[in-house]
C-alpha cells in the first residue's frame, strides 16, 4: 500500500455532490480520504450520510475553517469555481477544482498566482490527461509512432439541456478537448484561428460550436462541441505522416486504434493496450499524491489558466464574428 494512503486518511473535503460530484465522492471514499461533503441540498446530504461514513454540511465555511482538512475538491457550478477556490487557497487549503478553473483568464491567473505564493497545490479537473488511453496515445506520439503530427480533430457531442446554464457549450465541453490536445502534443495552443457558434433555441445560449486552433509548428486542430446530439460522440482523431490514431471514448473496449495504408492500398488497423483503471480514480489519487509530495499536478493551475484563456478568446470571437447567425440553427 502506498504511504500517502496512510498519511492522508480522511482529510479531503468535497464541495458539491451533484451529478458529477457524486462520482468524486465515490472515488474519494474508495481511496479512504473523504472527510466531509458540503452541498446546498439537504436531500443530497441525507444520501451521502447513508452511503459514506463522513461528515456533511451545508456551509462551505465549515470546510475552510476545519484544520483537519488539507484539501478541498470543488465540483460546484462553473460560475462559483473562482470564488470558492480563492477562499480555500486563502485559508491555506490545497485545491482541486473541476474544469474550467474560472470563467475569465484574469481570475484563473489570480488563482494560479495565489497558489504559488501560498505554496499550495492547485489542480484542475482536466480528466482526460489521466485517462490511460490518452496517456498511451501521448506516448505513441512522443515515440514517433504516428510520424509528424499534421492535424487533430475532436468531436464531443451529447444531449444535455441542463448544462445550458453555462450560456456557451464550449465552457462545458471544450476544456476536455483543449487540455487533451495540449497534453498529448506537449504544447500549448498558439491561439484561436476561428470560432463560430449557434443558439438553436434562439435564447442566446450557444449550444453548438466549432473552434479552429493552431499549435506551435503550424499544427492545426478542430473542435466540435454540441449539447443537442442524442447520440453521444467522444472521438479524437490525430493524423500523422505515418499513422492516424483514433481514440473513441464512447466504446467499452478497443478505444484506441492506429490506422495506416499499406503499399497495396489496404488499410491496416492496429489495436493498442492500456490500463483499464478508472480515470477519475487516478485523478483523485494524483491530487492526494501531489499534496503529500509537493509535486506539481499534471493538470496544474498554469494549464487551467491556458485553457480558460483559449476559451475566453474563442467566446469573444464568436460574439464579434458570429452574432448574425445566432438566431436559429436549421
Amino acid at each position: 500500500m502506498l504511504l500517502w494512503k496512510n498519511i492522508m486518511k480522511n482529510n479531503i473535503a468535497l464541495a458539491g455532490c451533484g451529478s458529477w460530484g457524486k462520482n468524486l465522492a465515490r472515488n474519494l471514499s474508495q481511496i479512504k480520504v473523504l472527510n466531509t461533503v458540503c452541498d446546498a441540498d439537504p436531500k443530497v446530504l441525507d444520501l451521502v450520510r447513508k452511503t459514506y461514513s463522513v461528515k456533511v454540511t451545508i456551509s462551505y465555511s465549515d470546510l475552510i475553517s476545519d484544520p483537519d482538512i488539507k484539501g478541498i475538491v470543488i465540483a460546484t457550478p462553473t460560475h462559483t469555481h473562482y470564488s470558492l477556490a480563492r477562499l480555500a487557497l486563502l485559508a491555506g487549503k490545497n485545491v482541486y477544482v473541476e474544469k474550467p478553473l474560472a470563467r475569465g483568464y484574469l481570475q484563473a491567473q489570480e488563482l494560479n498566482h495565489l497558489a504559488g505564493v501560498k505554496n499550495l497545490i492547485l489542480m484542475v479537473g482536466h480528466l482526460l490527461v489521466y485517462h490511460p488511453a490518452v496517456n498511451c496515445l501521448r506516448e505513441l506520439i512522443f515515440k514517433g509512432e504516428l510520424g509528424e503530427v499534421r492535424f487533430l480533430n475532436s468531436d464531443r457531442r451529447n444531449f444535455n439541456q441542463q448544462a445550458r446554464r453555462d450560456n456557451n457549450v464550449i465552457w462545458d465541453l471544450a476544456p476536455h478537448d483543449i487540455s487533451m490536445m495540449s497534453y498529448i502534443l506537449g504544447l500549448e495552443p498558439s491561439g484561436i484561428v476561428n470560432a463560430c457558434g449557434w443558439s438553436t433555441n434562439s435564447d442566446g445560449v450557444i449550444d453548438v460550436a466549432h473552434l479552429d486552433l493552431n499549435f506551435p509548428g503550424d499544427v492545426p486542430a478542430h473542435i466540435h462541441n454540441s449539447w443537442i446530439d442524442p447520440q453521444k460522440q467522444v472521438l479524437l482523431t490525430v493524423n500523422g505522416s505515418k499513422k492516424t490514431a483514433v481514440l473513441n471514448d464512447s466504446r467499452i473496449q478497443n478505444k484506441l486504434e492506429l490506422y495506416s495504408i499499406e503499399q497495396d492500398g489496404t488499410v491496416k488497423v492496429e489495436s493498442t493496450s492500456y490500463s483499464e483503471e478508472e480515470p477519475l480514480r487516478l485523478e483523485c489519487e494524483h491530487f492526494v499524491h501531489c499534496i503529500e509530495s509537493g509535486e506539481a499536478p499534471r493538470s496544474d493551475g498554469t494549464s487551467g489558466y491556458q485553457v480558460v484563456k483559449i476559451l475566453e478568446e474563442a467566446e469573444q470571437k464568436m460574439h464579434v464574428e458570429s452574432k448574425p447567425v445566432l438566431a436559429r440553427f436549421v
